[in-house]
């Protein structure tokens, strides 16, 4: 499955209301996932990540995914089920 721009803001958008759903800030989120505030507005935008592939789409690392998940308590793959991919 292709990282496209419709997948970047399904996505970010269930992080959004995941993040909310646990009362964390942004700032709070990306301390305990590792990652920087930055990167946590760049998701959540549904943009993922400054990097770009050979046909310009960006994606987050699984790294990242991962320190997310398991701040939100949850597995990577059902962090991706909440955004429906």
């Amino acid at each position: 499955m292709p990282w496209d721009d419709a997948r970047a803001r399904r996505f970010g958008a269930a992080l959004r209301s995941l993040r909310e759903e646990r009362g964390l800030s942004q700032e709070s989120l990306a301390f305990q996932a590792g990652v920087t505030k930055n990167q946590v507005q760049l998701i959540e935008g549904g943009r993922a990540s400054g990097r770009r592939d050979a046909v310009g789409r960006s994606n987050p690392r699984l790294s990242t995914l991962a320190g997310l998940a398991d701040v939100l308590g949850l597995e990577v793959s059902q962090l991706l089920a909440r955004a429906g991919l």
